[in-house]
């Protein structure tokens, strides 16, 4: 029987966090392991912190590495340390509470890796209030039939109507075959209200694309050739993978922020916790300004929108614990 390998310690900042099983298998079809994934975080600690800032964080954790089941762990795994920060959350469908991870340094993150964790999917709103988001998501979700050509169509269109309105979107792929971008909005709004600016901005983009566009709710709806503009990511509790969030797959792929001018030449693919490190190093974090006050975007022309065509504020979705 062959021996694990001892636990390692690596210092993060003014920290230490004890990484046991490091050579634990997470992605079989590569061999990384639990320290690649630590030292892959530890790479783009500036990207993936700026993503996860003060934002409740769900985790997907791998106990046993991808091979093994996934939890998803709203609550703060047993054992934090007391540095880790948290922020409690209600949930009202079951007038429960839940403590969830609030990122503010790097060191959480990395522990939070240490229990397992491969994906980081952060709330659209922060710790001073969860209820009014600063986050305006826009998720491109092609169907089963789509491909990735088609995503990149739809990456245009929506490029020109928010060039239209004004908003600075930041792109980057969702790490599974569609692509996310994200425009900060002054927390001025409850999820309702943002949601439904949000499914305005999608209904334009089907109006511009009804070729390639579907906004149906229902799947059984949709054509699946069509890419859905998932707007109901904006709704209370929906959380995405975060910039830079590794994500569930053999190839370990990673959400990765882009520039507009590489959508065309560039797959989810080509980004990989191997790839990443290097090009961080060279690029730096993408996203870097996007909390620059100037690039925040006031939701009132969407609502404009959305009351021009009636969109009603209802919430199909709801809360989930």
């Amino acid at each position: 029987m062959t021996a694990k390998a001892p636990a390692v310690e690596i210092d993060v900042d003014d920290r230490v966090v004890r990484v046991s099983n490091p050579d634990r298998v997470y992605f079989p079809e590569s061999g990384a392991t639990k320290l690649d994934l630590v030292e892959y975080y530890l790479a783009v600690g500036p990207g993936i912190l700026n993503a996860l800032y003060e934002r409740p964080t769900m985790l997907h954790r791998f106990p046993k590495g991808l091979a093994g089941p996934k939890v998803h762990q709203k609550r703060l795994p047993a054992g934090a340390p007391p540095w880790i920060e948290t922020v409690e959350l209600h949930f009202p469908r079951w007038n429960r509470t839940a403590d969830e991870l609030c990122p503010t340094e790097l060191a959480s993150i990395i522990w939070a890796v240490q229990m397992s964790t491969v994906e980081f999917h952060p709330w659209n709103s922060r710790r001073a209030d969860p209820e009014k988001p600063d986050e305006w998501r826009i998720d491109l979700d092609p169907g089963p039939l789509s491909d990735y050509a088609q995503v990149r169509r739809v990456a245009g269109v929506a490029h020109e109507i928010l060039d239209e309105l004004g908003a600075v979107g930041y792109p980057k792929t969702s790490g599974g075959s569609g692509l996310h971008i994200y425009v900060r909005i002054r927390p001025d709004h409850g999820h309702k209200v943002v949601r439904r600016a949000a499914l305005a901005f999608a209904r334009e983009v089907e109006r511009r694309a009804p070729d390639d566009v579907t906004t149906a709710w229902w799947r059984k709806d949709r054509d699946p050739h069509h890419l859905f503009v998932d707007y109901n990511q904006n709704a209370r509790d929906h959380t995405i993978a975060a910039a830079y969030s590794v994500r569930g797959f053999p190839d370990a792929r990673v959400s990765a922020p882009v520039r507009w001018e590489e959508i065309d030449d560039s797959v989810p693919q080509d980004f990989t916790i191997f790839t990443m490190p290097d090009r961080f190093a060279e690029l730096g974090d993408l996203h870097a300004e996007i909390d620059d006050p100037e690039r925040t975007f006031d939701l009132a022309p969407l609502l404009e929108w959305a009351d021009r065509d009636e969109l009603p504020e209802a919430d199909q979705a709801g809360d989930a614990e």
